[in-house]
Order: structure tokens, then C-alpha cells, then sequence
């Protein structure tokens, strides 16, 4: 195993929105490197579809405290305002600079960018839903990925592709550099830089039935978790409504938007009776909320009476085709039904994490509860909870989030450089890993220890007692199944003992990052007692607001975590009754 060594002024682990949107803040003013363990074009944010809002007021009136209002409400009151603020005066600026790099939006007849309707957006507080959603058909995240790499590329931006960092080192509280492996290779990679930016995704592989890909879990919160950086508000994890039944492929709210209808077994177009202003177009939490509920009332669909349908069929075929090309095509591939004609089976789908490794309104990673900040750190994207999303996010508001605090944390990183002198790691930083990685490769495998086996332990486990509904009792149980999967990881072994493209290797290092993602939220949701947003207490269904107000950080102790608080920073929108 090789120990090749570089030095740069500033690391960006990730390639998908945040990272790159970092990325072109930054290149232009330092050394900067990108590491990805995928090539920046099948990153995640290149699976968002639906759009990404701004209050441009190209179809009618609108403006960005109408949008933040929305996003607050949304958030059940948890989001920091002040940070709300910023996302949506900024989200203006954001689409018109993707727009001016050549960003193909779809256009309105007067040749403005199109917006479209999408759940939990309103005009006038409340009033009526909102044409805010700018978007790109329905493959939005990929003309935006597209659109970042390409201008990436004309930058010189110096990508190292299919690198799978491993480790940070941090010495006397000050980042020094990052580890990595090269897949293609075998060999370990020292990165000396000052300043570090994580955007590597979400943790969706915690559930057996997701929307994210495969490679969603947690690197960069596990990384520095495991290095004593807590994680904030874990416990709120967003279930998309609409994934295709049993595979968690997501269909886009924007089929809601255009005016796709819920329909339980009966054809009643349920969600009339849970948000009766805007209906299909609720925020996520409810809707998802509102098919557990009829499922669990007996009106679900099919043999089991597991799923509800999603019906386009009204819409017509131009509409769907035009529109909704991407969507209606992975029904057709993977359930056999033609949207136009027939009802498309969906059940709500792990989708978004709201948590994650806590920053300022600057991607400043912080190291406590009191905003310490740890300097040369940075995390911008769903890896990181700034909080603008709280407790539930808004539809469209994540490529948002990687557009504006991609951008600051790209401009953090390179003021901090700027003030900063290069320094040096040891040859000898990698011995730990590359024992590690040879104790891995070295002992007899066995299936009762297979990574396959325990994961899938793991995501079952986590989607029976984590889901939609928690109580004490479903929390406690995931709590001791964590620690025997924990203790089963301890004996973990690996079947493939190659040097080039060991995946599996790779994939038990992830192991253990969505081991500690599910730690810490299962751990952050037992503690909390009341239902806010997407976490949802069966034993204490009200929202208190007199006792939880605030943020939870979660400490990595051993195999459990140990929690502090924050208090939610307010603002000029008092929390209410959530009712659309």
C-alpha cells in the first residue's frame, strides 16, 4: 500500500451541489482540491427533480419573507430565523447566477423562467399556494450538477475522483489535513490543506426503503463525529410521500404541483381532510403523516393495504410527457404501469435528513453547543444543519440550501486561508488506517459477520422502529438491536481481499458511519418528548414549545450518544398552530 502525499491550500470533500458551488467560490483565489468517491456527475443532488424556490414573481405576486415565513412554519417552528432569512433573500440572487451559467430552466411563454406550485409554499402567509418553484422540467438537480461541474471545469478545478476520505486530522483544535483511500489503486492519499469543506450527502441507507443512493452514508458527519464534533437534530429525518411502492424511487412533489391527486383504496382524495386550504400540497411531514394514517385506518391500497396511489391521470398526456418526463419514465420501468391511463402505487420513502454536523450562517463547523467554532472546518449541504430546515424542509429548499451556504462556505474557506500559514502532517498519520484496512483485508471471512448481513439488519431494523411514528417503546427496542449490530460490527469481515476497487472494503468502513447515524438519532429522538415535523412521538403527540425550543447535539460516548442543547434562535414569526 502506497502513502503519497499533497498539499493544498483548501480540500472539499464531495462533489455534488454544495461541494461544487463551494468549489467555484474558492478556485479561483487558492489551491483547492475536490475528493469524491464518485465522479461528480452521478453524485446525489443530480437525483433532485422537482425545482428550487425563489420569489422571482414570474407567475404572481410574491416576495422572500413570504417564502421564509413558509419556511419557518414549515419547519415547525424550529428552523433559526435568522438563517431562514438569509436562504430565502439570497435564493433570488442564487437562481438568476445558475440562469447566467447557462442553466437551461423551463420558460413561460413571455421567455421568464417558469414556476411551479409546490407543498407548503404560499403567497401572503398562508393565503393560497405558491408559484415559487423555478425548475428544469423534472430533472432539476441534474441541469443544476451539470451546469456546477461544467462551470467547475472551465475553472481548472482539480478534481480527485473516486477517493474515499477516511480521515481529518486535527491537531491542538486547528484542521491539518485529510486521509484518503483511491479506489482504483489501493493506496493512501495525504491531503496537507488549512481549510476543509464537507459536502458529502445525507444518510438515507439508515432505511431499507429510501430515496437516496446507495453511497448516501454520512462520511462527513461520521467522520468528524468519531472525532468528538457533535451531530444537531438528528432526530428529525424527512419521509417523502411519494416514493414508488416497496423500491422508495422517488416521485416528485412537482407531479403535485402540477396537480397530481393522493387517492386512498376508495379513490377519496384524502389529504382534503387533513390540510383542507392546500390539500396534496402540505408539507412533506403531514402528507407523509396523513397515508401512514390512512393506511393504518385500513384504507390503504393493494393485497397488504400498504400503499396509496398517486393519479396523474387527469393531467393529460402533454402535460405528463412535457412536464413530468422523468418520473413517469421510472414508473413505467420499474412498476410496469403507464401514468397517463392508471394510478401509480406510492408509500412514503426515507428521503432528507434535517440533522446533521452543525455550522453558522458561514459554514463554520461548530464544536459545541455554545458556537464554538473549530477553525479550517467547514460542512455546507444536507451533510450539515445550519438550521434552516428545522424540523421538517420544504420542498425545494435543499438545492436552495447547497446553492446559497455552498457558496459561504466556499467564501469562509477562502477568507480563513487567507489569513492562515500552511503546515505539515506526519508520513506516519496513515498507520492507523492502514492497519485498520490490512486487520480488515487479513482476517478468514465469515457470513454471520458480512457486512451485507449486518447493514441489512440495520435498515430493516431502523425502518420498523424509527419511521414515521416513534415511541419509547419502538426506540428503546431499536436501542439495544444498535448495540448488538455494534457488537456484530466489531467482528465485521470482507469477503473480497483485493487491492483494486475493493468495494466491499469501502463499504464496511461506511458501516460504520451509518452505524453512528442511527445511534445518534435514535438516541436524539428517544430523548425528545413531543412531535414536531417529521419526528413524531405517538406517546407525546403535541408540540411543546415550552420545553422544546431548541436544538439537540448529540456527542458521540462510546456506542451511544450523550445530548446537550441549543436554543432556537427566533425571530419576527411566533410559533402557531401548524394548519394549512
Amino acid at each position: 500500500m502506497k502513502i503519497i502525499k499533497h498539499s493544498f491550500d483548501g480540500v472539499i470533500v464531495g462533489a455534488g451541489g454544495a461541494g461544487l458551488r463551494a468549489a467555484i467560490e474558492a478556485a479561483p483565489h487558492m489551491k483547492l482540491a475536490v475528493i469524491t468517491k464518485l465522479y461528480p456527475t452521478r453524485s446525489h443532488t443530480g437525483a433532485a427533480q422537482g425545482g428550487m424556490s425563489a420569489a422571482l414573481a414570474n407567475v404572481e405576486e410574491d416576495n422572500w419573507n413570504w417564502h421564509a415565513f413558509d419556511t419557518v412554519k414549515g419547519s415547525d417552528y424550529l428552523a433559526d430565523q435568522p438563517a431562514v432569512d438569509i436562504l430565502c433573500k439570497e435564493a433570488i440572487d442564487a437562481v438568476i447566477e445558475l440562469e447566467h451559467w447557462g442553466l437551461p430552466f423551463s420558460r413561460l411563454e413571455n421567455g421568464k423562467i417558469a414556476q411551479r406550485r409546490f407543498g407548503g409554499h404560499t403567497v401572503k402567509e398562508g393565503e393560497a399556494p405558491a408559484f415559487r418553484a423555478c425548475y428544469a422540467a423534472d430533472r432539476t438537480g441534474h441541469m443544476i450538477l451539470q451546469t456546477l461541474y461544467q462551470k467547475c471545469v472551465s475553472m481548472g478545478v482539480e478534481f480527485f475522483d473516486e477517493f474515499q476520505v477516511l480521515d481529518i486530522k486535527i491537531e491542538d483544535g486547528v484542521c491539518k489535513g485529510v486521509i484518503a483511500f483511491e479506489l482504483s489503486t489501493g493506496d493512501i492519499h495525504i491531503f496537507e490543506t488549512r481549510a476543509v469543506t464537507f459536502a458529502t450527502g445525507g444518510f438515507g441507507k439508515i432505511f431499507k426503503v429510501s430515496s437516496n443512493a446507495h453511497s448516501l452514508t454520512g462520511d462527513g458527519p461520521g467522520i468528524l463525529y468519531q472525532k468528538g464534533i457533535p451531530l444537531e437534530d438528528m432526530e428529525f429525518y424527512q419521509f417523502h410521500p411519494t416514493g414508488i411502492y416497496r423500491l422508495g424511487i422517488l416521485l416528485s412533489e412537482a407531479a403535485r404541483g402540477e396537480g397530481g391527486i393522493l387517492r386512498n383504496k376508495d379513490g377519496e382524495r384524502f389529504m382534503e381532510r387533513y390540510a383542507p386550504s392546500i390539500k396534496d400540497l402540505a408539507p412533506r411531514d403531514m402528507v407523509s403523516r396523513a397515508i401512514a394514517t390512512e393506511i393504518s385506518k385500513g384504507n390503504g391500497a393493494g393485497p397488504q393495504n400498504d400503499y396509496v396511489y398517486l393519479d396523474l391521470t387527469h393531467l393529460g398526456a402533454e402535460t405528463i410527457n412535457k412536464k413530468l418526463p422523468d418520473i413517469t419514465d421510472f414508473v413505467r420501468t420499474y412498476v410496469k404501469i403507464e401514468p397517463i391511463n392508471e394510478p401509480i402505487p406510492v408509500q412514503p420513502t426515507a428521503h432528507y435528513a434535517m440533522g446533521g454536523i452543525p455550522t453558522d450562517v458561514n459554514g463554520r463547523v461548530l464544536s459545541d453547543e455554545k458556537n464554538t467554532i473549530l477553525p479550517g472546518v467547514y460542512a455546507a449541504g444536507e451533510a450539515a444543519c445550519v438550521s434552516v430546515h428545522g424540523a421538517n424542509r420544504l420542498g425545494t429548499n435543499s438545492l436552495l440550501d447547497i446553492m446559497v451556504f455552498g457558496k459561504r462556505a466556499g467564501q469562509s474557506m477562502l477568507e480563513y486561508v487567507s489569513k492562515t500559514k500552511a503546515s505539515s502532517i506526519s508520513d506516519s498519520s496513515s498507520d492507523d488506517l492502514v492497519k485498520k484496512i490490512n486487520n480488515l483485508i487479513e482476517k478468514e471471512h465469515t457470513d454471520e459477520f458480512s457486512v451485507g448481513r449486518i447493514r441489512n439488519d440495520l435498515q430493516e431494523s431502523m425502518e420498523k422502529n424509527t419511521k414515521i411514528f416513534r415511541t419509547e417503546e419502538t426506540l428503546s427496542e431499536q436501542t439495544k438491536i444498535l448495540e448488538d449490530l455494534r457488537e456484530r460490527y466489531e467482528n465485521v469481515t470482507i469477503f473480497d481481499k483485493g487491492k483494486v476497487f475493493n468495494t466491499e472494503l469501502m463499504e464496511t468502513i461506511e458501516l460504520d458511519y451509518l452505524l453512528d447515524m442511527s445511534e445518534s438519532t435514535v438516541a436524539s429522538a428517544l430523548a425528545r418528548k413531543e412531535s414536531r415535523g417529521a419526528h413524531s412521538r405517538q406517546d407525546f403527540p403535541e408540540r411543546d414549545d415550552a420545553e422544546w425550543m431548541k436544538h439537540s447535539f448529540a456527542f458521540k460516548n462510546g456506542n451511544s450518544a450523550t445530548l446537550r442543547y441549543k436554543d432556537v434562535e427566533l425571530g419576527k414569526y411566533e410559533p402557531m398552530e401548524r394548519t394549512y
